[in-house]
């Protein structure tokens, strides 16, 4: 049987919103899984968003310069499935207090839900309700469920509801939205069902395997009840009068009462207010990692100035990039205790070999810049401090040591700076890396980097030596703990123990988190990473 399904944008990363720059294809075109549907633009690269099934496209909801976001319906695609499978057949209706929710009836013993394969979940009997309304959507794209899991949640004129599944498995499309009207028999979702039971289970049998899975599980929970309640300790005690008051389904009712959260404190996202699943999880978030501020404990503001009073002004918005770096830095500055340490490094006899190589190398299309060397030095400085390839943990009582080393570099732009990453970097050699540096480069300049090769680094290289300056104060990329800057080199007179010798200088600039690495750790850095930038015969001859 033929089924519609949305066409939902997936994950877009640290994206909130993108641009739709092409359409790939058109209104009754015939698709395959994975095939590209239309183009859109980060500030950072260009990607095509894939059809979610094989079908036939009925549809399309974008045009060209559109801005859309993750989860957003950019179509409908015509697919075909196999079976139908009812959500819950005749639900009864449980009053409990001011809400209702839906109960699964009884199943006779022995027999298994009717699963397997791709179905269609639909909506239930609903009683004397011919239609009723969707107020909150609680399964997305990708989902796994378990039997007796809320799918949505919907409101009549007397009650919310929750409407439970009745098979377990891999949520494939969801076909309905906030704001839709369902009725008895419409579709919810296609579900690529897990396997039915294989037999049924003698009831002695179960009895005890359910004893000894409770103990089980009551054993497995207790640590973990313990470390919630604790880290819980802050959340206010719950006050019943204006928890039963407040406008949420049953299902954010139970969630509520099981992290300790008094709804009467929420303040609702959904319909008319309502308390939806996202906001209760965003409440205690914001309470454990101590974003919830109170009245008058932010940062003081920058006085607001009309220009215009004092000459003529230019207004021009901000870049793409701009826009998304620019409160990622600020609150880096601001989270991270930031210290900078200085140094020099020699570089003479290596900017002598490069001059040597570089001509071999361009023969093989590679251009060996001085960057691939202090990118090479880097993952031996890393290698022998590997601290500073760590992370702090969320909740700050741990470090996670990273067994990678992804190097991310600044490349300039006119959209402005982009920080692609070399994976694996301890696994090239200096050629290597000078062939990667270019690539990468260049894609940055073109706008085509991919999501991927702008994530992962556990460490960044800022250089600014082709442009100039002496040094600078590079800002830590968090999650990563340090960043070095990389300033011009110049040539120096150095004392060599009997007279001042000319020689080729390179200043660093070590930006760290002060609360992971210290000031000997730091300078303990420097210090090998220049001894490893005049040691040019190691790093050439060094192999992965």
């Amino acid at each position: 049987m033929a089924a519609t399904i949305d066409i939902i944008v997936p994950d877009l990363g640290d994206f909130d919103e993108v641009e739709v720059i092409e359409l790939l294809v058109s209104v009754g075109d015939s698709v395959a899984r994975e095939d590209g549907l239309i183009t859109v633009e980060t500030d950072k690269a260009a990607m095509d968003i894939p059809s979610p099934e094989n079908g036939v496209v009925e549809s399309l909801s974008v045009a060209t310069g559109d801005m859309i976001s993750s989860g957003g319906v950019i179509g409908k695609l015509k697919v075909e499935v196999s079976d139908t499978v009812v959500i819950a057949p005749a639900l009864r209706h449980e009053p409990t207090g001011d809400t209702t929710v839906l109960a699964s009836p009884a199943k006779p013993d022995g027999q298994p839900q009717r699963s397997g394969g791709v179905q269609t979940l639909v909506v239930p009997d609903l009683g004397d309700f011919a239609e009723v309304e969707v107020i909150e959507v609680q399964i997305s794209n990708g989902d796994r469920i378990n039997t007796d899991d809320p799918l949505i949640t919907i409101e009549t004129d007397k009650a919310a509801m929750d409407v439970p599944a009745i098979v377990g498995g891999r949520i494939e499309s969801v076909l309905v939205q906030v704001g839709d009207k369902v009725s008895a028999g419409s579709s919810l979702a296609i579900i690529e069902a897990d396997a039915p039971v294989a037999k049924p289970v003698p009831a002695e049998a179960a009895v005890a395997d359910n004893s000894a899975t409770a103990e089980t599980v009551q054993q497995t929970a207790a640590p973990v009840k313990q470390q919630a309640a604790a880290a819980v300790k802050e959340l206010p005690s719950i006050n019943e009068a204006g928890f039963s008051r407040a406008h949420a389904s049953p299902s954010v009712r139970k969630l509520a009462r099981e992290l300790g959260v008094d709804l009467a404190q929420i303040k609702g996202k959904g319909a008319k207010n309502r308390i939806l699943h996202d906001d209760v999880k965003a409440f205690v978030k914001a309470i454990l990692t101590g974003q919830s501020a109170a009245p008058g404990g932010g940062l003081p503001k920058t006085p607001s100035v009309d220009f215009s009073k004092f000459g003529e002004i230019d207004v021009q918005p901000l870049t793409r990039i701009q826009k998304i770096s620019g409160p990622r830095l600020q609150a880096s500055w601001i989270n991270l205790p930031h210290v900078t340490q200085h140094d020099l490094a020699d570089i003479t006899d290596l900017e002598a070999m490069r001059q040597e190589l570089k001509g071999a190398a361009k023969e093989r299309g590679i251009s060996l810049t001085p960057l691939a060397f202090v990118i090479k030095a880097v993952v031996s400085a890393l290698q022998e401090y590997p601290k500073v390839n760590s992370s702090l943990s969320d909740d700050g009582k741990s470090l996670v040591f990273k067994k990678f080393i992804h190097i991310g570099f600044a490349a300039d732009t006119e959209q402005g700076l982009m920080v692609p990453v070399i994976r694996d970097a301890d696994q090239k050699d200096v050629y290597e890396l000078a062939a990667e540096l270019g690539e990468l480069s260049a894609l940055a300049r073109d706008g085509k980097l991919k999501s991927d090769q702008l994530q992962g680094a556990s460490f960044t290289v800022s250089s600014l030596g082709g442009i100039g300056g002496t040094a600078f104060t590079p800002i830590v990329n968090a999650p990563e703990v340090a960043i070095l800057g990389v300033s011009r080199s110049s040539m120096q007179p150095v004392w060599n123990g009997s007279e001042f010798d000319a020689r080729l200088m390179l200043p660093l600039s070590l930006s760290y988190d002060h609360r992971v690495v210290d000031g000997a750790a730091a300078v303990r850095f420097t210090t090998f990473l220049g001894k490893a930038l005049a040691d040019v015969d190691t790093l050439i001859q060094a192999t992965p």
